[in-house]
C-alpha cells in the first residue's frame, strides 16, 4: 500500500505541476497580448476620427469603418481602454476615455434601441466600477430608465428590434442588457428594474431554447397575446441551427442573471447552455467554435472569435457557480479558447488589422457583413476573458 500511494502521489504532483506550468505560460502569453492590445488600440485611437466609434477594419481596402454613437458597439471601445488601463495599471487611454465618453453620453436618453446595456454598462458601467461618481450614476440610471420603456408587460419582454408591422421581435443578444437594470435596481433601490430583468429572463427562458438547449436568435411575439408568432435564426445558418454568437450571448446572460438573482433555474440553464457548448461535436479541439454549429461546410466553415471570446469569459465566471467536475471542464475549456485565441492566427501583429487585436470575427455571414474581420466586441470580450483568466489563477 506504501508503494502505491507514492505513486499516487507522484502522478497527481505531475500533474498538478504540469498544470500550473501550462498557466503560468499562459499568463505570460496574456501579458504580451495586453502590451499588443495597448499598442494597437494606440494606434487606432490616432487613426479614428473625432466623434466616431469603431467598428471593424477591411483588409482588402485597408479601411477603418467607424460608427456614431447610436450603434449597438459604440460602447466597447471605451469599455476596452478602460479594461486596458486597469489591466497593465496605467493612465495611458485616460484622456481618449474622457473624450469619447463624452462622445457617448448622449444615448442614455435613446429609447430606440436595446442594446443600451452593451452600449452604456460596458463604457460607463466600467468606468463607475472603478471611479464611482454621481455623474457616471445618473448616465446609467437614465440608460435603464430608456431601457425599460421598452418593456411590454403582455409579452413579458424588452423589445429588441423595431419592425413596420406589428412584430414584437425579441433576440438571445438581449440578454446581454439586463446586468445594467440589475445595477439600476441596487443603486436606487427600486425593485422596477429588476423585476423587468427577471420577466424578460424567464420570457426567454420559456421561448427560446431548443431541447437541446440551443437557442433561436430572434422570436416574433404577439403583442396583444403575448403569444409566439414564429421562432427564426436571423444571422445563423438556418432558423434551426445553433448560430455561435446566440449561444454565447445566452451563456453569459443567464450566469449573470444568477449572480445577480442566486436563483436555480438560472444556474441550471447558464449549465444546460454550456454543456451543449463543450460537448458538442463540432466544436474543434482548440475551442474557438465555428460561426454556427450547424453549418453545413464544417470542418470548412469559418470559425468566429467573438463568439469565442464571450465563451471564455462567461466560464470561466460560471466556473465560480459549480461543482467540482463542471468547475475543472469549464476552466479547460475556457483557457484552452485563450490560449488558441493568443496565437498569431488570431491575434494581430502590431500596427496591422486597422488597430483592432483579434482576427477573424463573423458579425453577419447571411448578409455578406462584417465576415471574417475584427470586431469591437470581439476584442472587448478577449481583454475580459484574460483578465478574468489572471484573477483566477
Amino acid at each position: 500500500m506504501t508503494q502505491f500511494f507514492k505513486y499516487l502521489f507522484l502522478i497527481l504532483a505531475i500533474s498538478m505541476f504540469s498544470c500550473t506550468s501550462k498557466s503560468k505560460t499562459l499568463s505570460i502569453k496574456i501579458d504580451d497580448t495586453l502590451l499588443r492590445a495597448t499598442s494597437q488600440y494606440t494606434y487606432l485611437m490616432d487613426d479614428l476620427p473625432k466623434g466616431r466609434f469603431p467598428k471593424t477594419y477591411h483588409e482588402k481596402d485597408d479601411k477603418l469603418e467607424t460608427s456614431g454613437s447610436e450603434w449597438w458597439c459604440s460602447g466597447f471601445y471605451p469599455g476596452t481602454l478602460i479594461y486596458l488601463d486597469e489591466a497593465q495599471q496605467t493612465n495611458t487611454f485616460t484622456k481618449e476615455i474622457k473624450r469619447v465618453l463624452g462622445n457617448l453620453e448622449k444615448e442614455q436618453f435613446n429609447t430606440s434601441t436595446h442594446d443600451l446595456g452593451f452600449m452604456m454598462f460596458c463604457s460607463f458601467g466600467n468606468a463607475n466600477r472603478l471611479n464611482p461618481t454621481p455623474e457616471y450614476a445618473q448616465i446609467l440610471m437614465n440608460s435603464a430608465k430608456s431601457l425599460i420603456s421598452r418593456f411590454d408587460e403582455t409579452v413579458g419582454c424588452i423589445k429588441s428590434w423595431d419592425s413596420s408591422d406589428d412584430s414584437y421581435l425579441v433576440i438571445i443578444d438581449n440578454m446581454m442588457n439586463l446586468e445594467l437594470l440589475f445595477w439600476a435596481s441596487e443603486y436606487s433601490g427600486d425593485k422596477t428594474y429588476y423585476d423587468i430583468a427577471v420577466t424578460h429572463a424567464n420570457t426567454t427562458l420559456n421561448n427560446h431554447f431548443r431541447g437541446d438547449n440551443s437557442s433561436y436568435h430572434v422570436i416574433n411575439y404577439d403583442k396583444t397575446t403575448g403569444d409566439v408568432r414564429n421562432k427564426k435564426t436571423a444571422q445563423g445558418y438556418a432558423d434551426e441551427s445553433a448560430w455561435a454568437r446566440g449561444q454565447a450571448w445566452g451563456l453569459y446572460g443567464y450566469t449573470v442573471m444568477y449572480r445577480a438573482t442566486k436563483e436555480q433555474k438560472y444556474l441550471d440553464q447558464a449549465i444546460a447552455i454550456a454543456n451543449f457548448i463543450v460537448n458538442h461535436p463540432n466544436l474543434p479541439e482548440d475551442k474557438v467554435p465555428y460561426w454556427d454549429f450547424n453549418d453545413a461546410n464544417i470542418p470548412n466553415a469559418l470559425r468566429d472569435s467573438s463568439a469565442g471570446a464571450i465563451i471564455a469569459s462567461a466560464l470561466l465566471e460560471l466556473n465560480g457557480f459549480v461543482d467540482a467536475g463542471l468547475k475543472a471542464t469549464y476552466f479547460h475549456t475556457a483557457e484552452k479558447i485563450i490560449e488558441t485565441l493568443t496565437t498569431d492566427e488570431y491575434i494581430a501583429k502590431e500596427g496591422s488589422n486597422g488597430g483592432f487585436l483579434l482576427k477573424h470575427g463573423v458579425g453577419h455571414l447571411p448578409q455578406k457583413s462584417e465576415v471574417d474581420v475584427p470586431l469591437s466586441y470581439g476584442d472587448y470580450y478577449l481583454i475580459e476573458a484574460m483578465l478574468r483568466y489572471k484573477n483566477k489563477l
